[in-house]
């Protein structure tokens, strides 16, 4: 069976980038919140989505409006938590359908935002950080999805900090040169095929 390695960091800290420099080398990369958002159009999902909100959140198109959601969960910690109660275990349940494909791999990285914040550290046999400066990662936020500082300082408020993601982790990825990056990736490569 794969080791399973978790990749996670704050918002713009690069996960997407380290993740694709794994993938690069033919390790296998489950990006849990890609997989969130195909799972969040099944219709099932929507409605019990719905179910949770006084507000209608779906849109016109039938999808459920992430936007509106984004807003509502962002202030109310405990919709955030019956979002994620709903969502959580069908992402789980994904994954665990899509490690039996990638079972004879020596490991393979699963990206998830949020592994610490959720308590969810013991799923991994190892945890990779990945860290930027804060005023790199607003900058990258605010260009990546034209919002303001104010936005992205909302969400970075529900994410723990790197100092204390720092110690729970048991490898960090500074992620402000591609190149630097990308070598501390195929260094961390070797150690972990050697696991």
């Amino acid at each position: 069976m794969s080791k399973i390695i978790g990749l996670t960091g704050g918002i713009g800290s690069g996960k997407s980038t380290v993740a694709k420099f794994f993938s690069e080398l033919g390790i296998p990369v489950y990006i849990a919140d890609s997989e969130a958002k195909k799972i969040m159009d099944y219709p099932e999902t929507i409605q019990e989505v719905q179910t949770i909100f006084d507000e209608n959140v779906i849109s016109e198109n039938g999808k459920l409006d992430r936007k509106k959601i984004a807003a509502i969960v962002f202030n109310n910690p405990e919709k955030l938590k019956q979002l994620n109660s709903i969502i959580h275990p069908k992402v789980n349940e994904d994954f665990k359908n899509w490690l039996k494909i990638h079972k004879n791999h020596s490991y393979i990285i699963k990206e998830v935002a949020i592994i610490f914040e959720t308590q969810s550290e013991n799923q991994f046999d190892k945890i990779i950080l990945v860290t930027a400066p804060e005023k790199t990662r607003i900058e990258r936020v605010m260009k990546r999805d034209k919002i303001s500082e104010k936005d992205v300082l909302e969400r970075m408020k529900n994410q723990l900090s790197d100092e204390e993601k720092i110690k729970k982790s048991h490898f960090i990825i500074t992620n402000t040169n591609l190149k630097s990056s990308k070598n501390e990736v195929k260094k961390l490569h070797k150690l972990l095929i050697s696991l």
